[in-house]
């Protein structure tokens, strides 16, 4: 079976499902300010992997006659997750530097809370906020959610599809003649 699809344009739109529904669903837990809930934010992984699960079946019945390998599903996943991030990362970046730039404030109190809270000494607080400070800045939090979006979509991908694989008998299914 000849299969000549592009993969990166055949996932464009998967992609930016994906980005979009991040969006949505990052604005209606920002507005009920849940946004630093950590609950929240496994409801999400949840939603993401059943959302790319079904994303990479219909990428494989709809472009790839039914059939997938586990090397494609993992590679079209990751296709998914480069788009998802790049799209996360703009958005990340116009929340925390027009939309709302306390919320780095936020996080930085939660962050020194949860420091406290597991009995660290004053210095190590002092010094580890600091290191947030510097780093915690809309331009450099954007470049690093993509590095940390791809992470996680590797793995995210590499379980999703041992799901979504789905190869063909190569003796009934060979048709060269």
């Amino acid at each position: 079976m000849e299969q000549n699809t592009n993969v990166w344009k055949a996932n464009l739109t998967n992609g930016l499902i994906i980005g979009l529904a991040s969006i949505v669903y990052s604005l209606v837990m920002y507005f009920l300010d849940l946004t630093l809930n950590k609950t929240q934010g496994y409801i999400f992984l949840i939603i993401l992997i059943v959302v790319l699960f079904y994303l990479l079946k219909s990428y494989r019945d709809n472009f790839l006659h039914g059939q997938i390998t586990y090397g494609q599903s993992l590679g079209a996943g990751m296709v998914i997750f480069l788009y998802y991030s790049i799209i996360a990362a703009v958005f990340a970046y116009i929340l925390y530097k027009f939309i709302d730039p306390g919320l780095v404030d936020k996080q930085l109190a939660m962050s020194e809370e949860m420091m406290v809270k597991r009995g660290a000494p004053q210095t190590a607080i002092d010094a580890g906020m600091a290191v947030q400070r510097k780093i915690m800045k809309p331009e450099i939090m954007a470049p690093f959610s993509i590095l940390s979006t791809m992470f996680f979509g590797l793995i995210i991908s590499l379980i999703v599809s041992i799901f979504v694989r789905k190869e063909g008998n190569p003796l009934v299914d060979n048709t060269a003649n």
